[in-house]
């Protein structure tokens, strides 16, 4: 592998967590998990599922798109 694979790898590796992150943060609006009430759970748990629904969806089309 040469050094430009390598730091792409890492900057995508990095850039998956960060939006995973932001993902969950927005989701339970800030809140640390035991501050949220059931409803605000599921509702979160919902919102995340959404989110990685349609993060698959756009990777689907992005390969149709080739």
């Amino acid at each position: 592998m040469n050094m430009n694979r390598l730091i792409n790898m890492a900057v995508r590796m990095l850039m998956r967590k960060g939006i995973n992150k932001g993902v969950a943060l927005a989701s339970t609006r800030g809140k640390r998990a035991e501050d949220l009430t059931p409803e605000e759970r599921a509702q979160a748990k919902n919102a995340q599922q959404t989110a990685q629904k349609a993060q698959k969806g756009m990777r689907a089309a992005r390969r149709f798109m080739r």
